[in-house]
């Protein structure tokens, strides 16, 4: 069945189409004070970084009708930019290669188009080049098939520059989303990673980030509780919407049960809320076992807090 995508989705990836084009100013015809064409200097840079390379390669990487690519390829010819020799391989085709004069033209063109991109990312505020960056990279991979499926793209890492502060805001928001939950939360969840990121013994507490494909997707923490010195206390695990289904929550819980157990705890303990039915699953799945619940009011509703336990021997 064909996936419906709503209109003002379309209108926004072509309105951004249109406003990228002008920005580069891909569509005058001397493309970078060139005489050539957009579509000429694609072909041009694929046959700098392929060649020897078949005109039919070239067709089919860059999606060009063959008799337009023909035309292309004579003027280079008529231009002394290119050299046509048989194939090694089969005698019945030919292979291209850039002459002298043709890899002079390129690397002008290469040059230039590096310099055009410097300048204009030189024109930005040191943010705003690192946003424009990240998102780049964010439609680069969003576009590009993936050899693996989502679940083998995970990675789970220790926390860095920025996570704690991501996780803070992710919390809050996703809580408020989900649930309703109201500033409260947010002040909860700032307390406990604040406590962390501002004082940790890394032997025995971690924070862990999941990121598919570079894109934060999840977190969890692991401290010391701070009545018995012997457990290890599970915190704030978040999986993004995105990324559920594909086995982060376990993979980060699993990774606190064997960093507490390196640790040499004897028991890890979590604490949560009974309608968090998908994190509940996790956790019995994983062996905890409910040892204690009880009523409470916080974050603008009525809640049944629960305590889950299991050992780690």
């Amino acid at each position: 069945m064909a996936i419906e995508v709503e209109t003002a989705q379309v209108d926004a990836v072509r309105s951004f189409n249109r406003f990228y084009t002008r920005q580069i100013d891909v569509l005058r015809e001397d493309l970078l004070d060139s005489p050539y064409t957009l579509t000429q200097a694609r072909v041009l840079f694929e046959l700098a970084q392929r060649e020897p390379v078949a005109a039919r390669a070239i067709g089919e990487e860059l999606g060009l009708d063959p008799g337009y690519l023909s035309r292309i390829l004579q003027g280079f010819a008529e231009a002394g930019l290119v050299e046509k020799t048989r194939s090694r391989q089969d005698a019945r085709s030919y292979e291209l290669t850039l002459s002298a004069r043709g890899r002079e033209t390129f690397a002008l063109l290469d040059r230039n188009s590096h310099q055009a991109t410097a300048d204009m990312l030189a024109a930005l505020p040191p943010l705003q080049r690192e946003r424009l960056l990240r998102a780049t990279g964010d439609i680069q991979r969003a576009l590009t098939p993936q050899a693996l499926p989502p679940a083998q793209r995970v990675l789970v890492r220790e926390h860095g520059i920025g996570d704690i502060g991501w996780a803070i805001e992710r919390h809050a928001r996703l809580y408020a989303d989900e649930y309703g939950w109201n500033g409260e939360f947010e002040a909860l969840v700032a307390k406990l990673f604040a406590a962390f990121a501002g004082e940790h013994d890394p032997r025995y507490e971690r924070c862990w980030v999941a990121e598919l494909d570079g894109e934060r997707i999840g977190c969890v923490f692991v401290v010391r509780n701070q009545d018995q010195a012997d457990t290890a206390q599970l915190r704030c695990l978040l999986v993004d919407p995105r990324a559920r289904g594909l086995g982060v929550g376990q993979r980060l819980v699993d990774t606190c049960l064997e960093f507490a157990r390196a640790a040499g705890y004897a028991r890890m303990r979590l604490w949560t809320n009974d309608l968090l039915s998908a994190a509940r699953r996790i956790y019995e799945a994983r062996g905890f076992q409910l040892i204690e619940q009880y009523p409470h009011h916080s974050f603008g509703h009525d809640l049944i807090g629960q305590v889950w336990e299991r050992d780690l021997d």
